[in-house]
């Protein structure tokens, strides 16, 4: 990184323009031709694989091939317009390209537009997140050889967002259904990022050697982070590094450090010989993983102590005569494997029932079902290092299950891992510390689908019926091979992406209701406030109230909304009501045989057309106006007329208000907060998330989506992309003081899980 401000190039170098064009724009069509040439082997798999959805692969499949040198064509005309404003000393903005299809109107983009976009925004991400050193300084130097003042990952020719809006442009014009649209970003990203790496630092170094920029420090090769999907399984690749580690790991780590230093000469520190929960590895003169399982082991054993008595250990636990015999490993995946395939209803029903203990409910089975394999029960104990793993599993499920927003459907889907989990956690106990395992993965994964998931909308009922697939997979073939984790994580997180997209449009529709709710709310207030100047106090004859309480009141605010505070529209509007109360005026100082309201004609028909009075319909409308006129200059009552029956139109309401985001209790109001809480709502960025109790103490987390320009109010959604909570810096402080809000701290289903499982295990006792 460089830490002062580069001075300013030369100007503009048209040689080295020239070369580092000829360095990348040819060899970036090269690597995009090369990836789609693979698009028609990928998509032919997908569709054996696709059931019902086959022939919209196989169309597409079609359709590449039909259009596959335009689609090549427009990849690469992008990045050349895209160089060519580089070169001409205006740098094209990726962003406003991205958005060029929208121009000139203001209709909703077409969802499949939207989730297009979002895919390839995604792609830029990644892009940007693995080559960002490099691109800081490729960045650099093409603006000094340019002559322009800086460039930015929005305005880089050749940069990551500019070659995501070329894939867009380059698919843009095919008829291919959605599915197979992001089946294509997708693959771009995986296949694109290694070469697209090799071409920037290429780049770089050849405008380095070429004098450009010549104040930043020699390119150093970056090394991106490998993606997950290509990272083994077992992989210990990181285990060590803080970065890598679960975030409870690494508090219980730093807190169980403290409470062993702090007891005086070790006494109590072995746990049973060979028993400890990493398979008898050294505990804690190893690595920090060795040290957590070990210290896990520890307070599960002295849970279980505290629970049974030391006097009186139950059947599942280890006797000191030793009269019963531990199930072996073998016998134990079998038990494990036929609850796995038929749970039983007991187990069924203890799945997160409150009073139900998940742990002892399960070991009870796992020695019931041991009868199947001729293992007397009575004779039969579990291996310490069993009964840890279904202790633990047994609490995380608990914990997940009391704490997430996981009701119906998605409970029963959820609590029938446990046995699975169970199996997992005695084959491959670093499940519980290794922040990678696929195991956990496709379990944060499967949770965060299932939560607050209600199947209301389609694309719930489908997200969940794919959670059930999964689960009815997982609980089918899953024996002792770890392996169907990984392939049920990846095929499940390419179906949850696609569901995120779909979340993050409904974020977007809330934040656009929110933003035409609020310009409704102020036109109406606008109106209102037009109206009550000019009426206030005087009294108008019925026709002359009824139309600008209703027909006119209606068009100020339909035109406020269209054209602004001070359009050509709201002008005339006003000038109309001005119009209309000076006829009275002179009407009631008996000023006969005066041609009534005929300037207001045009306006008048306006006006009453907005509410559909046309035609014959609006003359009589203005016929009844006029005629009251005339009856108040000829002061005969008895002419005045009403107006006709106008249409019923749907007038603007005001917006559906929230349910109130606080209820002020009585020794609390509404001004009673910390304005330095109220300031850090105000600085709040979009995209943080904060955690809302209600007053039965549920809580539900919410997303800071979007700020009102005009309110100052923040919108929250949920996890479904929904609004649920719109308030003020000020009320959102209130909730602060009235423990109703805070930090929103999520480290995955698991990790969560994981954290209460030590809140609720570390009280249990105390330091020796």
């Amino acid at each position: 990184m460089m830490s002062n401000p580069h001075p300013a190039g030369p100007g503009r170098n048209q040689s080295l323009l020239s070369m580092a064009r000829e360095s990348a724009l040819p060899s970036l069509s090269k690597a995009f031709d090369k990836v789609l040439g693979g698009f028609d082997d990928v998509l032919f798999d997908r569709a054996e694989s696709a059931g019902a959805s086959q022939l919209v692969f196989l169309d597409g499949m079609r359709e590449l091939r039909r259009r596959r040198e335009e689609i090549s064509r427009r990849f690469a005309s992008h990045l050349q317009q895209a160089w060519a404003a580089l070169e001409s000393g205006t740098p094209l903005s990726a962003e406003s390209a991205l958005a060029g299809q929208s121009e000139g109107g203001l209709s909703l983009v077409p969802e499949h537009v939207l989730e297009s976009r979002l895919a390839v925004r995604n792609f830029a991400t990644v892009l940007l997140r693995d080559w960002k050193q490099v691109l800081q300084r490729i960045d650099h130097r093409l603006a000094w050889i340019a002559g322009v003042p800086a460039l930015d990952a929005d305005t880089n020719p050749i940069g990551p967002e500019h070659i995501a809006v070329a894939v867009h442009e380059a698919f843009y014009t095919c008829e291919l259904a959605v599915e197979v649209r992001l089946v294509l970003f997708k693959l771009c990203e995986r296949e694109f990022a290694a070469g697209i790496g090799k071409l920037y630092e290429s780049v770089d170094a050849r405008l380095a050697e070429a004098g450009a920029a010549p104040e930043i420090a020699a390119p150093r090769r970056a090394t991106p982070q490998r993606p997950a999907t290509q990272a083994p399984a077992d992989s210990d690749e990181g285990d060590g590094d803080p970065g890598h580690a679960p975030m409870w790991a690494q508090r219980f780590s730093e807190r169980w450090s403290q409470r062993r230093s702090s007891m005086a000469g070790g006494a109590g520190m072995d746990g049973p010989a060979g028993g400890g929960f990493d398979g008898g590895a050294a505990a804690y003169g190893g690595d920090s993983q060795n040290m957590v399982l070990e210290a896990l082991h520890e307070l599960l054993s002295q849970s279980r102590q505290a629970r049974e008595g030391a006097a009186a250990a139950s059947p599942q636990s280890a006797t000191a005569g030793g009269q019963h015999r531990a199930l072996n490993q073998r016998e134990m995946m079998s038990v494990l494997s036929l609850l796995q395939a038929t749970p039983s209803a007991t187990l069924r029903a203890a799945v997160g029932e409150e009073g139900e203990s998940l742990a002892q409910r399960l070991k009870s089975e796992v020695l019931s079902g041991a009868t199947r394999l001729g293992v007397d029960p009575a004779e039969a104990r579990l291996d310490p290092q069993d009964e840890d793993a279904i202790d633990l599993v047994s609490m995380l499920f608990d914990v997940m299950l009391d704490e997430r927003e996981l009701e119906g459907r998605s409970r029963e889907l959820i609590g029938r891992l446990v046995v699975p989990f169970v199996k997992v956690a005695m084959l491959d106990r670093r499940m519980f510390v290794q922040k990678t395992h696929p195991a956990r993965k496709l379990l944060n994964s499967l949770a965060e689908a299932c939560e607050g998931n209600a199947g209301e909308s389609q694309a719930e009922r489908a997200l969940m019926g794919k959670v059930e697939e999964i689960i009815e997979r997982l609980t089918a073939e899953f024996n002792e091979n770890l392996a169907i984790f990984l392939t049920l994580e990846e095929e499940f997180r390419e179906f949850l992406a696609q569901h995120r997209r779909r979340i993050e449009i409904a974020e977007r529709r809330a934040a656009e209701t929110q933003r035409g709710q609020e310009k409704l709310e102020v036109a109406r207030a606008r109106a209102a406030t037009e109206l009550d100047s000019r009426i206030n106090g005087v009294a108008l004859p019925k026709a002359i109230e009824d139309f600008l309480g209703q027909p006119w009141n209606h068009h100020l605010t339909l035109t406020l909304l269209r054209e602004g505070d001070e359009g050509e529209g709201v002008v005339e509007t006003l000038k109309l009501a001005d119009a209309m109360l000076e006829e009275v005026a002179e009407a009631r100082r008996h000023i006969v045989g005066k041609p009534w309201l005929q300037a207001c004609q045009p306006a008048l028909r306006k006006v009453f057309g907005s509410v559909g009075l046309h035609g014959d319909g609006g003359s009589a409308a203005i016929d009844a106006l006029h005629d009251t006129l005339q009856s108040i200059a000829e002061a005969r009552p008895e002419l005045e007329r009403a107006l006709p029956e106008l249409p019923q139109v749907a007038l603007p309401m005001p917006p559906v208000q929230e349910a109130p985001a606080i209820e002020f209790g009585s020794a609390t109001k509404a001004e009673d907060f910390d304005d330095s809480d109220a300031e850090r709502f105000r600085k709040m960025e979009i995209g943080t998330w904060l955690d809302f109790i209600d007053k039965e103490g549920k809580l539900q987390a919410g997303k800071l989506s979007w700020i009102s320009p005009i309110s100052s109010r923040l919108l929250f959604v949920n996890r479904r992309g929904i609004r649920f909570c719109v308030a003020s810096p000020e009320e959102l402080a209130v909730m602060v003081r009235l423990g109703r809000l805070r930090a929103h701290v999520d480290d995955g289903a698991f990790d969560s899980a994981m954290q209460g499982v030590l809140d609720r295990l570390e009280p249990q006792f105390s330091p020796v």
